[in-house]
């Protein structure tokens, strides 16, 4: 399940709908992890664009990995600005076991962060500039070549 929201992730009502939504159906681990925008660089905030297509890919391509454990995986990000102390990032990894849960989280964020086909801006004083120093090529996309 890939949840894309418009500005700051609500976490306690994201993690409780897939908790509800989940917990019968017998798996014994649920692991999240959920990212939060630090105050640093004097933002004021980041800002997110990503290209759909390609995040489904991406994301479909993991759903068939934790697939083949037997688990599941569902993420939720933000599109647009996100303020300083709020989350713009949640993943979850559900397991039968909690070992496969607990690698299975650590390389989809590794990996999430890595080629993921989002785009972050800064916020800095009611301006939206591009993080060229913390941004990556995407191999393949011909974009931020």
């Amino acid at each position: 399940m890939l949840e894309l929201h418009n500005g700051c992730l609500d976490v306690n009502k994201i993690l409780s709908s897939w908790y509800d939504e989940f917990r019968n159906q017998n798996y014994g681990a649920m692991i999240h992890f959920v990212g939060i925008v630090r105050d640093e660089n004097e933002i004021d905030g980041l800002s997110f664009d990503i290209y759909e297509p390609l995040l489904q890919i991406w994301f479909k391509n993991w759903q068939e990995k934790a697939s083949n454990l037997n688990a599941k995986i569902l993420m939720a990000h933000s599109i647009g600005d996100v303020l300083n102390h709020t989350s713009s990032y949640i993943a979850c990894v559900l397991s039968p076991k909690r070992k496969t849960a607990l690698k299975l989280i650590n390389d989809f964020v590794e990996d999430f962060k890595a080629n993921a086909p989002i785009w972050k801006y800064d916020l800095k004083n009611g301006k939206r500039i591009w993080a060229k120093d913390r941004s990556k090529a995407l191999f393949g996309a011909g974009i931020l070549a």
